[in-house]
């Protein structure tokens, strides 16, 4: 029996020094921080004042940014635009100016505008005279506004498309459908497919 309490005993010594050779270790921990230099390199280089330079260039002479962002196809949609709000604007103003005239004459007392007819009766009267010209007017500030609509929007278009040139389209990415044959139930599986592939 004594051996067995001195083997306790023992037993009992030797796990507390051990356990107090635990407490007194330190451990170090060593990060290895492992740093890999990018790879991936930009096809061009990022300005990031080309898209208000492409705005500038169209402010200054309309279609220009399109031909720095080399979008040409768009420069003959643009002064299509621009000639056509002119050209209604001058058709307008020149109408406008006719039933103008004419009302003025009627007023001081003549009978020999255009629209008077053969002298005795009038063709049109004072009333739609008047008529014709609001609607002129209206036609005339109408192809004003879209004369500046075009040119503002060659302005825009020119800076927007500057800003979508910088980011790099790739091949890489591609959407597809994607047909499966299901061989549990005999039945064919539809779906898409998003492909991504890392050079």
């Amino acid at each position: 029996m004594r051996n067995n309490v001195l083997y306790i005993f023992f037993l009992f010594f030797v796990t507390s020094l051990c356990a107090q050779a635990q407490d007194t270790l330190t451990v170090e921990k060593n990060e290895k921080i492992i740093v890999v230099k990018d790879t991936v390199a930009s096809r061009f280089e990022y300005d990031p004042l080309a898209p208000a330079r492409a705005a500038f260039y169209s402010a200054v002479i309309p279609g220009l940014g399109q031909v720095y962002n080399k979008r040409y196809w768009k420069i003959p949609i643009i002064y299509a635009g621009m000639a056509a709000g002119i050209y209604f604007y001058k058709q307008n103003d020149d109408d406008y100016n006719r039933f103008r005239n004419a009302y003025k004459r009627r007023l001081a007392g003549f009978t020999d505008d255009e629209f008077y007819g053969d002298g005795t009766t009038p063709l049109i009267s004072n009333d739609r005279l008047i008529n014709a010209q609001r609607s002129s007017q209206k036609n005339k500030d109408l192809s004003l506004i879209v004369t500046i609509a075009f040119y503002l929007l060659n302005v825009v278009d020119a800076n927007v498309d500057a800003h979508l040139r910088q980011y790099e389209v790739s091949e890489d990415l591609s959407l597809q459908p994607n047909f499966d044959y299901n061989q549990f139930n005999a039945q064919t599986q539809y779906g898409m497919s998003l492909t991504y592939r890392f050079n």
